[in-house]
């Protein structure tokens, strides 16, 4: 493999702009994630601990591995929604290592709302249980809930993809030979006593944890019957009289040990050791912050970011020479072997031939894709329709579509249209898709969705042109475009799986890399197709 040359002034004034403005980006991400990281409100968060409870992020931190890492999903998970009193959607969800052994955690937060379920809740949980059950790994529930939402139980529910299927993935999960594991702390009311109930194994503490279908206020209004939580459902009696508690913990700490102590006892796995010896980039990761430019309408070369990402920077690239919107290539992150698509402008016939035909080869030789996303989208106008844009391009999204191998995406910049799809966008399910905070996703980009609609109310008009209507429509087009192609925008409707620093890329692909190569491939390869 050649290593990549750096082209960047990293000593000059560009570069130095650029890092400036990224810099204002990322205290603004920090900011934002230390205020979710908080939870929910000081008097709820008091009166978590009058009870002997353990925040949400204490009890993770406790069972996960001494210096072991945690990959947070979705951390900014209903961020600017509900007038922002539901913090992380009320859930924290991530893969931590436990006994050396990778586990999904699933971790309800009880200040927040008492742990109800909203629309961003259950979305956030149903990612947690796809991504385990993809990548085959145990998933830990620590239960802390209150049920569903209750005014927003249209948007939790009754669909397909509400929560009911969450129990769905369970049970399949479950049949398919991968732990579930849950330890109950406080309440688990309604639909939430499902979690445990569908658990391999339950763990919970006596005095604060309760199962049960219908709390006594339910019990109450539907048979007259008056009873205590204790009585109803507390861990005494689900331990001792119900069985449907297996482990009764005196506190939180015996419970999470319990649970440390089950993932313990699970049959052994290989370790998770790279194919390859890993090496430091050449260039510093940290001056990803500084490559992007400014202004997301000046170009820039892909292979910057991949010099800062690969190990050893070294890249051996696909068909250097053509195609050049589209730059393709082999290389590793962290040991891990990768095949890389980065744009390098819209994609023309070409470039999509070429990504086609670089995909199969990929999934052919077994190499989990990575495509690095700054596109505006597939090219358009006469040249391109008559040169076969749309076949061309559809060859693309079909090499994408049935590939075998893992696919990883990674926002960077803008992420418009079609060119959302050719590049694996969240439609196409990436194993993880992680965006930087100078990412844009949107079927177009806020100036020219304005233009088109302007001309479109122009075309209509019957007589003189109203500018100022026109020019009322232009603004609104422009605000909308821009308020919903903003990144914590897309990251609160978990459009992606979490914002990221850029210099923070490497480790996070590095970790999602491994994580992905646990799991075996099907035995569907096929010849490569040169296009």
């Amino acid at each position: 493999m050649s290593v990549i040359q750096t082209l960047v002034d990293v000593q000059g004034p560009g570069f130095r702009d650029n890092l400036a403005h990224h810099a204002g980006q990322i205290a603004l991400l920090r900011a934002r994630l230390a205020e979710v990281a908080t939870g929910g409100r000081d008097a709820h968060i008091q009166r978590h601990r009058e009870r002997g409870k353990l925040l949400v992020r204490e009890r993770i931190d406790f069972i996960v591995d001494d210096g072991s890492a945690f990959l947070e999903l979705s951390p900014l998970a209903a961020w600017d929604q509900y007038g922002n009193e539901v913090p992380g959607a009320g859930i924290v969800t991530g893969v931590g290592m436990v006994a050396g052994r990778p586990c999904m955690f699933i971790a309800n937060d009880a200040t927040v709302k008492g742990g109800s379920f909203f629309h961003e809740t259950v979305k956030k949980h149903i990612r947690a249980q796809e991504i385990a059950q993809r990548l085959r790994v145990p998933c830990l529930y620590l239960v802390d809930c209150g049920g569903a939402f209750l005014p927003e139980q249209d948007r939790v529910f009754p669909d397909k993809d509400h929560f009911g299927n969450s129990f769905h993935r369970q049970c399949r999960m479950s049949q398919a030979g991968l732990p579930q594991l849950s330890a109950v702390f406080g309440g688990c009311t309604a639909g939430g006593a499902y979690i445990p109930a569908l658990s391999d194994e339950v763990v919970m503490v006596r005095g604060n944890a309760r199962i049960h279908l219908g709390g006594p206020s339910i019990v109450k209004i539907a048979i007259n019957e008056v009873v205590d939580g204790e009585t109803l459902g507390g861990a005494e009696m689900h331990s001792r009289v119900s069985g449907v508690s297996d482990h009764l913990a005196e506190d939180e700490h015996q419970a999470l040990a319990m649970l440390r102590q089950i993932v313990a006892s699970l049959p052994r796995e290989p370790p998770m050791v790279p194919p390859l010896p890993p090496s430091a980039p050449r260039y510093d990761p940290i001056e990803l912050d500084g490559v992007v430019p400014v202004d997301p309408k000046q170009p820039y070369d892909a292979r910057e970011i991949i010099a800062r990402l690969l190990d050893g920077s070294a890249f051996h690239e696909f068909k250097p020479l053509w195609g050049d919107t589209l730059v393709t290539g082999f290389g590793a992150i962290h040991g891990q072997p990768v095949a890389i698509l980065a744009n390098n402008g819209a994609l023309l016939a070409e470039s999509a031939l070429k990504g086609a035909h670089f995909i199969e080869l990929a999934n052919q030789r077994g190499v989990p894709l990575l495509f690095l996303q700054n596109i505006p989208g597939f090219m358009v106008g006469t040249e391109a329709e008559r040169g076969g844009i749309a076949k061309h391009s559809a060859k693309m999204v079909y090499a994408m579509a049935c590939a075998r191998v893992p696919k990883l995406t990674l926002v960077v910049g803008g992420s418009y249209g079609a060119g959302n799809y050719g590049m694996c966008g969240r439609g196409f399910e990436p194993e993880f898709l992680f965006a930087w905070p100078s990412a844009r996703v949107a079927t177009m980009s806020a100036d020219i969705a304005s233009n088109v609609m302007v001309e479109l109310a122009r075309s209509n008009l019957r007589g003189p042109a109203d500018e100022a209507r026109l020019l009322d429509i232009e603004r609104k087009v422009r605000e909308q475009y821009a308020r919903q192609s903003d990144p914590y925008y897309a990251t609160s409707r978990l459009w992606d799986d979490g914002l990221i620093e850029p210099s923070a890329s490497r480790d996070v692909l590095g970790l999602a890399l491994a994580l992905a190569a646990r799991r075996a491939l099907p035995s569907t390869a096929t010849p490569v197709y040169r296009m």
